[in-house]
């Protein structure tokens, strides 16, 4: 039987089609091999993921052991109650994963991308299941969603941005980005965008906000004591009740003695 040379053109792609997607399936981790590759690591020896694709696995609780996951793709990735202290996250993809009382604690997550993640069980914030991002690197992140009471003590938070990734289209979804009653005391947010965030309550204590974006926000009875606001953006933030004794940079900030006095006229009369 005789064969065209484009029938024999058609069978040779057809043939590097199917082993191309027979090695790319080989190459997928399963939530398995994750387990796996981590439980077999030496005492000392630091686990690589790097780049793995690791999408949608259930990972709740596990042990990372400070596993090297730069530019991992975990969307929507189940790692709730899972230990990521001291992994390398930078460049990672967290969007819509669910990081319920997950440990990030000295994390690098540099660059990473962490968009409507599921935190909360139900529609109220409950400190058992907050995350922890206590000293994480989170330098130049981007983050949007609900983080209510998160602790963000001593991260660098400098040039992230807090809020969606394009405001027209998902400010519809996740309305305001939700840090209410978050600790960022001792945060270097040097540059942070929050720009139209709903932070009432939280704690900026001793925190380096220098140059960041504050605009539009709802800061109602936040704490910046002993913060340096120098050159931050307060312009058309709610500062009802806000403290800021102590802070550094107060006559350098944009917006904020109108915040103030915009906050006293609104102050009910004795």
């Amino acid at each position: 039987m005789r064969v065209s040379n484009w029938g024999l053109v058609r069978c040779t792609a057809a043939l590097m089609l199917a082993f191309m997607a027979g090695e790319a399936v080989a190459g997928e981790l399963s939530a398995r091999d994750v387990v796996g590759a981590l439980f077999k690591a030496t005492p000392g020896a630091t686990p690589d993921l790097s780049g793995k694709d690791l999408k949608r696995l259930d990972l709740a609780g596990v042990d990372f052991k400070g596993a090297k996951l730069a530019k991992a793709d975990l969307f929507g990735a189940d790692l709730a109650r899972a230990n990521m202290a001291k992994t390398d996250l930078s460049g990672a993809m967290l969007d819509r994963a669910t990081i319920t009382g997950t440990n990030f604690s000295g994390a690098d997550l540099a660059g990473a991308s962490i968009l409507r993640p599921n935190v909360f069980s139900t529609l109220d914030a409950v400190r058992s299941e907050v995350p922890d991002f206590s000293d994480a690197k989170l330098a130049g992140a981007q983050l949007s969603g609900h983080f209510d009471l998160t602790s963000f003590r001593a991260a660098d938070l400098s040039g992230a941005r807090i809020g969606p990734k394009d405001p027209r289209s998902e400010g519809l979804v996740t309305g305001r980005v939700g840090l209410k009653g978050c600790d960022f005391s001792g945060a270097n947010m040097r540059g942070t965008n929050l720009s139209g965030s709903g932070a009432q309550y939280a704690k900026f204590i001793a925190a380096d906000l220098r140059d960041a974006n504050l605009g539009q926000a709802n800061l109602k009875g936040a704490d910046f004591s002993g913060a340096d606001v120098t050159g931050a953006d307060f312009t058309g933030a709610v500062l009802d009740g806000a403290e800021f004794t102590g802070a550094k940079g107060l006559d350098r900030a944009r917006g904020l003695q109108e915040g103030l006095r915009q906050s006293e006229s609104t102050q009910p009369t004795p």
